[in-house]
């Protein structure tokens, strides 16, 4: 079942993105967009759409995946981008793309067991080392909101969230270690970081909420792009499925939306990692439901609620069902979301802030968690190899994306101190 899955997953986002309908990239929407505009080839799309996402699968979605045995959404998806934009949008490349796209799935499915596996015949086993790299992630994430509030207000209400999401964060320690919570006899363990994030998320909003635009500024974007409204409406049988399927396979506990929530999955904190997935899901909507109502182009994703559905569901026949709903009403609603973001511009604004400050966090976060983990691997050399990595990079124009820096340098770090203890010039770290 698991399999089958994934496979499935993989051949339906290769579709939506042959299609022109969906794809996961945030910033390859207007891409795509352009394209339908007929303002850019389709061998253009694909390559800028290799250059946009490869980097991202290897250096991001990947080492994510491989550290926790769970599929990060990003592995497969970015993927399923790649090559349903560089196939042909025809009768022949359609049919090709869900063939490759299915394949890719299962391959990412199968390559985990053998990766595991293959690490066990390691002079140097990485895999473990490997999972620091996320760890700063779950932490840090929390910070996200205070950093929007001050790149889009300013930066007295930034530190003032900052500060209120901390004082939050460590009464929820506070109250999880005196167990004041509690049903009958089951104390209630809430997560510290995802409660620091809902009240930046609130603090965010409330901010965005206050701002108005000029009378005559407002635009009603779901008049103006109406016939882009409507082309998504026209395909939500396949964000049904899709979302049907997510759903499905985040409840079997294959499959995580973002870090925070696949390694609190990986923990076994369940609950915590809904609570994590639907925080993000809310700092989500005005990012997915501007680019798609301005773009005609959706995310195979959704809002990504579905992650939350599949985590919260008890089993994963009703995480199918109420994924599927959810997906739905997610479409027919694009266009009262559009409108009510354009009530308050200040919202609608902030989801490219948003974007921005995950960005930051996420390049911050895994630089540290590269260097962490690097340094498990090979005590000292770790720290030496990621600086000296990461500052080559910038030098060299940043051919690496930053967010890519830390994960690769960690599997970078893993390989060579194989050759180095396999050559006799490194023993094997204690």
């Amino acid at each position: 079942m698991e399999t089958l899955f994934i496979v499935l997953i993989g051949a339906m986002a290769a579709i939506l993105a042959n299609q022109n309908i969906a794809v996961f990239n945030d910033g390859l929407r207007p891409v795509v967009g352009e394209h339908i505009e007929g303002r850019l080839k389709r061998r253009e799309l694909g390559v800028t759409a290799f250059a946009m996402s490869f980097g991202l699968v290897i250096g991001f979605g990947i080492p994510f995946t491989l550290s926790a045995s769970i599929i990060l959404i990003h592995s497969i998806l970015l993927g399923t981008d790649i090559i349903g934009l560089i196939t042909p949008k025809n009768k022949w490349g359609t049919p090709l793309a869900a063939a490759v796209g299915g394949l890719y799935g299962w391959a990412l499915l199968a390559g985990l067991e053998s990766f595991v596996k293959l690490f066990d015949y390691l002079p140097v086993n990485f895999l473990e080392p490997l999972g620091e790299v996320g760890t700063p992630v779950v932490v840090t994430f929390m910070a996200f909101p205070a950093l929007a509030v001050a790149m889009q207000f300013s930066i007295k209400k930034g530190i003032l969230t900052f500060v209120l999401a901390a004082l939050v964060r460590q009464l929820t320690v506070f109250v999880n270690e005196n167990g004041f919570l509690s049903i009958g006899e089951n104390v209630i363990q809430l997560n510290q970081e995802g409660m620091a994030l809902i009240v930046g998320m609130i603090f965010l909003f409330f901010y965005a909420m206050k701002e108005k635009g000029d009378e005559g500024s407002s635009v009603d974007l779901a008049a103006m792009f109406s016939e882009k409204v409507k082309s998504i409406k026209n395909n939500v049988i396949y964000f049904v499925i899709i979302g049907a399927l997510i759903a499905g396979a985040t409840n079997l506990l294959i499959m995580a939306g973002d870090p925070i929530s696949l390694n609190l999955i990986a923990e076994g904190k369940i609950t915590d990692a809904g609570i994590a997935a639907a925080a993000r899901a809310i700092g989500f909507i005005p990012l997915v439901a501007s680019t798609a109502i301005a773009t005609g182009v959706y995310s195979p994703v959704g809002f990504t609620l579905i992650f939350v559905v599949g985590l919260f569901s008890p089993n994963v026949w009703v995480a199918v069902i109420i994924g599927g709903i959810i997906s739905f009403l997610e479409v027919m609603l694009l266009s009262s979301i559009a409108r009510f973001l354009d009530k308050y511009p200040g919202v609608r604004n902030s989801g490219e802030n948003i974007r921005s400050a995950m960005t930051k966090l996420l390049e911050v976060a895994l630089l540290i968690g590269g260097a962490n983990a690097s340094n498990m691997i090979a005590p000292g050399f770790g720290f030496f190899f990621i600086a000296g990595f990461y500052l080559l990079n910038e030098v060299a124009g940043r051919p690496i994306v930053r967010m890519a820096v830390g994960p690769v340098g960690a599997i970078a770090v893993g390989i060579i101190a194989n050759i180095l203890v396999a050559l006799g010039l490194m023993s094997i770290p204690q």
